[in-house]
Order: structure tokens, then C-alpha cells, then sequence
């Protein structure tokens, strides 16, 4: 089959989705335009802001991408290109977009608040503190992860062989983009607060602005090396973290989607173009190397069908910006199947790049497969390769330095939340100086990164294989607690069941693989004290972390307590 096929096919499935079940959820569930939202009855300039819709779409889609919709499934690949197609299509109409949509509902629904105040008010106090433990450590995780990330295609020198440093123009005209990206979406954050221009004004603007900012950093590459832009990344997002969402947020995503936005539709017209063969098996085995289709291609796949992290972006920050709620449809359902659809030209890219099972010399990691097959599409319409690829790794780029600017915003609101008491019978809040201080944003923000920046440097790749496992647990969890939402609520939710006890056994069954392979090790001597100690501890209180929140769920949906 060729690529232009599965675009078509895949195309059709996500729409259809979208006006037919979407719309269903939003019936079953309830949908009040007439109510005034959290972000109006709430509104304090800082988290709290209502906000054109287009606007938010622009923050919800680029801070729940990330890299994960390219890298998974060029990575899942290796069971064939069917398996990952069928995956990322039904787990990201009846898995994804059902959790994006609910988090984002159950939240406007509660003023607001995060998955862990959900989880405190129907399932109990205990489950939300293991909740946001469990939150901010996974926080920390991708917040040092995509530091590094970040830093390193920002990284304007290399070392090649004989110990010779070149410099990487790529990366350097990425940096000067992206850094101007920041300086512009300042200005554009105070024009929209003050201006409140309509969204066509805003659409063009944008572009414009967009246009220059790449324009700027490709003519003007800065070249610094990495370890400085490391520096540089988390004192960024420091600020970022503390700074209003109308500030820096808001409108340095909304930037960034359009180049998203952009990235996707030259992705798509290349396939048309190109209508390029998969060169790929359709279909390679349940097992592939030492790993099994179940549950590694669910675990694998990760954001192009359902991710955790989109749960805590809905919760965490979007619930706070929504003036209607009309608008939960379009951002929380549709923003998800936007990022299956990318998933899907990912799986197109890696199967139209490969040529006789191998794949180009000098393209490895999948950004770069990404990458070089797009641009290889785009130049039958006579684009420069050298170009294109260029503005398709910032795309790629942006993606990563916006989901860092969301992720590190959650992890500090989650460690806020797990020093905030709730009210006592007499409306009261038990308090301390202790206390206080940790839920302060400053020192709660101060506390996320450090712990961030101290894995990003000592090593959090020993335990980044684990990611996958964290986020999908992080997904089960999310639905175990809109599924409590929904009955406590007297609401339909039988539509999360399925997805909850599928995404369980995934994680769970992905975790206790990991235990016995790590524990296995410690009896034939190829145990390491570094990596694989830590993996173990790590997927231990993992499984001993989502093994009680979910029996505290799963009780509550049972009807005790």
C-alpha cells in the first residue's frame, strides 16, 4: 500500500470520529454554554485567564505533542506498519481523545482544578497524594529529559572523529528562531490582553511574526554549545513556570502551533505529492528482538494514540483557559486527533524513507527520519532540502520546548497541591510556615527544576526507558479518576471502562517485565549498581504507587466507600 492511501483512509477515520462520537461525549455528558467557566468565575491574571479558543487550541495541541507522536511510532514500527496504523487510529479516537476530552470536562466541571483535587474529592485524600507524588516525580523526569533535548538541537558545535569541533547550522539557526519565538510572544501575549484583537487579527499577526523569526534565525544562526543552553533552558523555564499564562504561555504557543500547524500540512502535501511506497512489512511478528507486541507497541506508540501527560496538560493549565464550554469539544477531542494524524504521517515518513529494510546513512534517531523524508517529499515542488529540512527540525524542536514549558508548570502545581490542605468543616485551612512556604510558587517551581536539572546532568536516561510505562499508568489513572467523576456525577461512563482496564494491564504487565528482567540479573551477575538498580527502583514504586491508587479508584467505581 502507498502513503497517499493511508493518509486518505486515516483522514476520513479521525473526522468521522470527531463529528460522530466526539459530539456523542459531549451529549452524554453535558455541555452548558449559558455557564460561566472557572476562568471567568476564577479569573486572577495568573493561571486563571479566559481565553479565545483559537488561542487555547494553539497551547493545548503544542503542549500535549511534544516529540512523542513522531518518535513512538517510527519506533513501534518494528511489528509492522498495520499493528502501529490500527493502534494509533483506535487508541487515539477511543483511548486518547476520550481521556484528553474527559480530564479537560471533569476539570471545567471543578472549577478548575487538576486531576489530583478529582481524585481528592471522589476517590480520597490518600489517592491524590500518591496521585501527585506520582505526578511530580514523572514531572522532574520529562522536565530533565527534554531539557537535554531541547539543549541539544539547540547545541550549535559538535566533536567529530580526531576530537575536531564543526559547527551545526541547523541547530544554531534553530536557537536564534526559537529564542526570538520567546522574545515575540511577549510582545504578542501584552497586544492580546490589552488589544483583544479577533482571532483572524491574531491568525495574522502571528504569521507574521513567525515568518520573521525564522526568516531572522536562519540568515542569523547563533552558534553556542550545549552545556550552556542547558543553563539557559531551565533558567527559561523558570520563568515561564511563574510568569502568567497571558505573559508567555498562551501566545508562545499559539506561535508555535501555527509552525506545528504548518509542519503537518507541508507533511501532508508531500505525501500527496510524493504518494510515497512503504517499504516496510506490513506485518514483522508479535515479537520482535526481545520484545512483545503486547504490551511494548501500546507503551511504545505512547502520544500518537494516548499519553498521561495530555491529562495533566488538560487539567493542569487548559481547564483554567476556557471562556466556554462549548470550546472542550474542539480542544480537548479534537487537539488529540490532530496528534494521531501526525502519528500517522510519522509511520508514512519511516516507511517511505527505508529502502531494501535499511535506512539512509547518517539518519538514525526518528526526528531525523521525519525530517529527511519530508523534506525528500518537498522537493519534487522545488524547495531546497537544505531549507526545508532545516524549518521541519525547528517544528520539531518547538514541539519539545513547548511541552517543557507545560510540564514544568503541572510539576510545580502538583507539588503546590500536595502541600494544600483542604478546607476544614469550618471553611478553614489548617496552614504552617513550613507548608506556606512549599506551596509557594516560587519555592514549589525552585524545588520542580532542581530535581530536573539534577537528573539531567547525573542521568536520567538510566531510568528513561521507564517513560513509557509512567505516562501510560499516568493515562490509566486519569481515566480511573474521570470514570469516578462520571459516577459520582450520575453521568455516562461506561465509555472509559474499556480503555482504563486495557491501559492497566498494559502498564502494569510492562512494569512487572521490567522487575523480573532487572531481578533476574541479580542472580547471573550482569547486575549493574547504576542502571539497572535504578530502573528496578524505579518501576517498583511505580507499580506500588499505581497499584494503590487505582485499588482506591477501582473500589469507589465498585460503589465502596
Amino acid at each position: 500500500m502507498n502513503g497517499l492511501t493511508i493518509l486518505i483512509i486515516s483522514a476520513v477515520v479521525l473526522l468521522v470520529a470527531y463529528l460522530a462520537y466526539g459530539r456523542y461525549l459531549a451529549r452524554a455528558w453535558g455541555i452548558d454554554p449559558a455557564k460561566k467557566t472557572p476562568a471567568h468565575e476564577l479569573e486572577d491574571g495568573m493561571d486563571y485567564v479566559p481565553t479565545d479558543p483559537s488561542v487555547v487550541f494553539g497551547h493545548q495541541f503544542a503542549s500535549i505533542a511534544g516529540a512523542g507522536p513522531i518518535n513512538g511510532p517510527i519506533l513501534a514500527v518494528m511489528f509492522g506498519w498495520v499493528p502501529v496504523l490500527l493502534w494509533i487510529l483506535v487508541g487515539g479516537v477511543f483511548f486518547g481523545a476520550v481521556q484528553d476530552f474527559a480530564a479537560l470536562y471533569a476539570s471545567v466541571k471543578n472549577k478548575g482544578k487538576t486531576i489530583g483535587f478529582i481524585i481528592e474529592m471522589y476517590i480520597g485524600k490518600t489517592g491524590k497524594r500518591l496521585f501527585l507524588i506520582f505526578v511530580w516525580l514523572f514531572s522532574t523526569l520529562v522536565v530533565a529529559a527534554f531539557a537535554d533535548i531541547v539543549a541539544g538541537t539547540f547545541g550549535g558545535f559538535d566533536k567529530v572523529t580526531g576530537g575536531e569541533v564543526v559547527k551545526i547550522e541547523a541547530n544554531a539557526a534553530v536557537a536564534t528562531t526559537s529564542v526570538l519565538f520567546i522574545v515575540a510572544a511577549v510582545g504578542l501575549g501584552l497586544f492580546m490582553r490589552r488589544a483583544k484583537p479577533k482571532a483572524l487579527v491574531n491568525a495574522v499577526i502571528a504569521c507574521i511574526v513567525l515568518t520573521l523569526c525564522i526568516a531572522a534565525g536562519i540568515f542569523f544562526p547563533v552558534y553556542v554549545d550545549k552545556g550552556i543552553w542547558l543553563y539557559l533552558v531551565f533558567a527559561y523555564v523558570f520563568l515561564a513556570s511563574i510568569t502568567p499564562v497571558w505573559a508567555l504561555l498562551q501566545p508562545r504557543d499559539y506561535l508555535n502551533s501555527f509552525l506545528l500547524v504548518a509542519m503537518i500540512g507541508a507533511a501532508f502535501v508531500g505525501v500527496v505529492i510524493a504518494a510515497p511506497p512503504i517499504n516496510i512489512p506490513a506485518f514483522t511478528g508479535f515479537k520482535a528482538g526481545d520484545n512483545y507486541m503486547f504490551p511494548i507497541l501500546f507503551v511504545t506508540v505512547a502520544c500518537g494514540a494516548v499519553s498521561g501527560f495530555h491529562s495533566l496538560v488538560s487539567s493542569g493549565t487548559t481547564s483554567k483557559q476556557i471562556s466556554n464550554e462549548k470550546h472542550i469539544l474542539p480542544i480537548g477531542f479534537g487537539s488529540m486527533l490532530v496528534e494521531s494524524f501526525l502519528a500517522v504521517i510519522a509511520v508514512i515518513t519511516v516507511g517511505a524513507i527505508t529502502v531494501g529494510g535499511k535506512l539512509p546513512d547518517g539518519i538514525v534517531t526518528p526526528p531525523q527520519i521525519f525530517a529527511s523524508a519530508v523534506a525528500s517529499f518537498l522537493v519534487k515542488t522545488g524547495l531546497p532540502e537544505n531549507i526545508v529540512f532545516t524549518l521541519i527540525t525547528l517544528s520539531i524542536s518547538a514541539f519539545a520546548l513547548t511541552s517543557l514549558d507545560s510540564v514544568a508548570r503541572v510539576g510545580r502545581l502538583a507539588f503546590q497541591e500536595l502541600f494544600t490542605e483542604s478546607e476544614t468543616e469550618n471553611g478553614e485551612k489548617a496552614t504552617s510556615r513550613i507548608k506556606n512556604f512549599l506551596r509557594d510558587k516560587y519555592a514549589a517551581t525552585a524545588f520542580t527544576l532542581l530535581f530536573g536539572y539534577l537528573l539531567a546532568v547525573l542521568g536520567y536516561k538510566a531510568i528513561w526507558p521507564l517513560f513509557g510505562s509512567a505516562n501510560q499508568l499516568l493515562a490509566a489513572l486519569s481515566l480511573i479518576a474521570c470514570a469516578v467523576f462520571l459516577k459520582k456525577t450520575k453521568r455516562e461512563g461506561v465509555m472509559l471502562y474499556a480503555p482504563m482496564i486495557i491501559m492497566l494491564a498494559v502498564t502494569f504487565t510492562a512494569l512487572i517485565l521490567t522487575i523480573l528482567a532487572k531481578g533476574g540479573k541479580l542472580f547471573d551477575g550482569t547486575f549493574s549498581v547504576g542502571q539497572d538498580f535504578l530502573q528496578l527502583a524505579f518501576a517498583v514504586l511505580l507499580l506500588g504507587l499505581g497499584t494503590m491508587v487505582a485499588a482506591q479508584g477501582v473500589g469507589r467505581l465498585r460503589g465502596r466507600g
